[in-house]
Order: structure tokens, then C-alpha cells, then sequence
């Protein structure tokens, strides 16, 4: 029986890969394509998440890498992580709306924290999450992931983040100890 998580290549992505990868993180946060998943941003934020600039910046830049996650040939999920000293961020997160709820998500995460631990010895994950979206930190912290209370401030009117549909909207950090 094949599954959501069959036969799964994990690669960094190339240059090559940019239009797919950004159609691919808006279609999992933004607009009505994003409903098909329980990742969506659309009740929260409009406009885009993120365009080909930032992901090729993830993709050039030295100390990050943004892993494409292949299943027959098709990018169907991504994730950032970028070296931060002695832990890693893990950011720029997506799973295809159409694959989501399958478990794909589960193996990506430890995935990338193993690849973390291998690349840079890191002993902590960090990422940061929009604090309003509830089933998405409950969904971190059973995979080990603490709140911290800690905040920092969503970018309101720089549209690049989207264009935020409520006032309340900040930023919260998640870590998790690495074995």
C-alpha cells in the first residue's frame, strides 16, 4: 500500500527549483487552493507568503539550506533550516494541501532535525510560529516543540509577509532539545 510518505527523495534545493517551490508554500498558506490543507493562513492573512526572491535567498545563502522533499519526480514539500551558532532554524515549511494529514509532515520535521544534528551538531531546533494558530503549535508540540513565550512582532505593512486580516498577530518561538 502506498502512503503520503512512499518513496520520498530529500535534496537540497537548486535555482531550477524556485517557481515550483513558491507555488508550492503559497498554494499550502494562501488562497482558496490552501484549504484543501489545515495548514492554511487564508482566514488570517491575504496576499502572498512568499516570492521568488526570498526562496532563492534561502537557496544562495551560506549557513541555510532549503530541502525539497521529491515523491515521483514532483517537489510535494519543503523546509528551511538555516545555522544559528548552536542551534538550527527551521522555517519556510510546506506540505502539498492535497498530502497533508498523511503523516508527510511527521517524517519531514525529523528528518530535517536529523540532518541538523549530522550537518552542524546542534542540540536545539528553533522556529517561529504565528501565535494565533493554535492547531499548528499543538501540532509542534507533539513532536517536541516548547513554547517559549517569547514574541516578536509580525511585520505588519510590509506585504511581502502578506497582508494581515486582524491586529493580534505576532510571532512566537518553539525549541526543542535535540537527542
Amino acid at each position: 500500500m502506498e502512503t503520503a510518505t512512499t518513496a520520498l527523495t530529500f535534496r537540497d534545493a537548486t535555482d531550477a527549483d524556485v517557481d515550483e517551490l513558491v507555488a508550492l508554500i503559497e498554494s499550502a498558506y494562501r488562497g482558496d487552493d490552501s484549504r484543501a490543507g489545515w495548514t492554511t493562513e487564508a482566514d488570517i492573512l491575504d496576499g502572498q507568503r512568499t516570492d521568488p526572491e526570498g526562496v532563492l535567498e534561502v537557496i544562495k545563502s551560506p549557513d541555510s539550506r532549503l530541502m525539497a522533499v521529491e515523491r515521483e519526480g514532483r517537489i510535494v514539500a519543503c523546509c528551511q533550516l538555516e545555522h544559528q551558532g548552536d542551534h538550527a532554524y527551521f522555517g519556510m515549511f510546506a506540505v502539498s494541501p492535497l498530502l497533508q494529514g498523511a503523516g508527510l509532515g511527521k517524517v519531514i520535521i525529523a528528518e530535517a532535525e536529523r540532518q541538523a544534528r549530522a550537518a552542524w551538531g546542534v542540540r536545539e531546533m528553533q522556529m517561529t510560529v504565528i501565535s494565533v494558530r493554535d492547531d499548528l503549535i499543538a501540532w509542534y508540540e507533539r513532536r517536541g516543540y516548547r513554547r517559549t513565550g517569547r514574541m516578536t512582532p509580525f511585520p505588519y505593512g510590509d506585504e511581502r509577509f502578506g497582508v494581515p486580516q486582524r491586529e493580534d498577530l505576532q510571532f512566537e518561538l518553539l525549541v526543542k532539545e535535540l537527542a
